[in-house]
């Protein structure tokens, strides 16, 4: 009898060899499906008002709102990248998130949202980064990741936005955006 069930025990141990490799790949399959790419995208907090400042630095509100800002990502850790265009109120507003988790803000130029895209794609598939733009820009770099807007416009007086890109690695899957608030409501 122990010679007869040895065959019978070698045949069950390849048939789950062979059953735990289709499965251990379709287990694969589903998770590279499932692994997203989430791009958090805010407007520079509130900055100087003044007529014909060509940089404006942040109001004492926008330096409140820089750090609501921190404080409402650190939560949402780990954020792998900073990326910010090249004005003061736009680093201003990444520097206490930054600060906190010892990143190197980016910068990103708006012009070149493709760019930046790709980046992110190549360089950070499967984890968090923060953008920080413009009003006139952030919902162009809610598109360019392939996602709809989460909201028709975004108004020169709203500076508490943080929009939400979600991107599955799975490129069929289409991108989605959702809108949030953060920090004090704008005035």
């Amino acid at each position: 009898m122990k010679l007869a069930s040895r065959p019978l025990l070698w045949l069950m141990a390849l048939l789950v060899l062979l059953m735990g490799g289709n499965c251990g790949r379709a287990v694969r399959q589903h998770f590279d499906r499932q692994i997203t790419t989430t791009i958090y995208v805010v407007r520079h907090a509130e900055k100087d008002l003044t007529p014909n400042l060509p940089d404006p630095l942040l109001t004492p509100a926008g330096q409140q709102r820089a750090l609501a800002l921190r404080d409402t990502l650190l939560r949402h850790r780990p954020l792998s990248a900073i990326f910010s265009t090249a004005t003061t109120r736009t680093r201003a507003t990444a520097e206490p998130l930054a600060q906190a988790l010892g990143l190197t803000i980016q910068d990103y130029d708006a012009k070149q949202l493709p760019t930046l895209v790709a980046r992110i794609r190549r360089d950070y598939a499967g984890q968090k980064v923060l953008v920080v733009g413009h009003s006139n820009t952030i919902l162009e770099t809610v598109q360019a990741f392939g996602a709809a807007r989460p909201v028709p416009s975004i108004g020169d007086n709203e500076y508490d936005y943080l929009l939400e890109v979600r991107m599955a690695k799975d490129s069929t899957r289409v991108p989605t955006a959702v809108a949030r608030r953060y920090g004090q409501p704008s005035r």
